[in-house]
């Protein structure tokens, strides 16, 4: 899914309103597992001024950067650190890192060409999910419908759980690009490169 929904599913499930502090935690920890993507888009595209065609049609499936993915996605990277989080009862580092292990969850079963290896360090495997959340080829645009709904369905739901303004601002900050995307160019995946 894009990067923004993963933010909202992280928030709506980790988030307490009592503890504001967990809904930036959770938001930035479903953005976590993609931010070296972006690092290595954006250093490639504008920086090394590599095409992004080129980009996402070979450098994205390179070894090296599967290598950084795998990392970034591994269930036992994301699982050692929420069994850490919740031993110490830390209900700032769990609402991050249990966002960040959802996204990876998340991931696992919405990828297909483009899947990590998940179960690394212990294994090179990589599950080809039957379903893409991008590729028409395999139900993106089905996916993409859902996706929407789901984005906006949780948009609402917490701003109506959310107490302060200013979180409910956050929310609405995160869904926006998703959202507006959409509603500008009629594309379900306007912020994958992919797509």
């Amino acid at each position: 899914m894009n990067t923004p929904t993963h933010m909202l599913i992280g928030a709506a499930v980790f988030a307490r309103p009592v503890v504001p502090a967990t809904l930036v935690a959770a938001m930035l920890g479903g953005l976590a597992p993609d931010v070296p993507m972006f690092a290595l888009v954006l250093s490639s595209t504008r920086l090394a001024g590599i095409p992004q065609h080129e980009v996402f049609g070979t450098l994205f499936y390179s070894d090296s950067w599967q290598a950084v993915f795998a990392v970034d996605h591994s269930f036992f990277v994301w699982g050692l650190l929420l069994a850490f989080g919740h031993w110490r009862r830390h209900l700032i580092l769990t609402a991050f890192v249990g966002a960040g292990f959802l996204h990876a969850a998340i991931d696992f079963v919405t990828h297909h060409d483009d899947a990590r290896r998940q179960l690394w360090p212990v294994s090179d495997w990589v599950f080809r999910s039957p379903v893409s959340y991008w590729d028409p080829n395999y139900y993106g645009g089905i996916i993409g419908v859902f996706e929407v709904g789901l984005a906006g369905a949780l948009t609402v739901l917490l701003c109506l759980r959310l107490r302060q303004w200013r979180e409910r601002l956050l929310v609405l900050g995160v869904s926006a690009p998703l959202l507006i995307s959409i509603l500008l160019t009629g594309d379900l995946h306007g912020l994958h490169g992919m797509g």
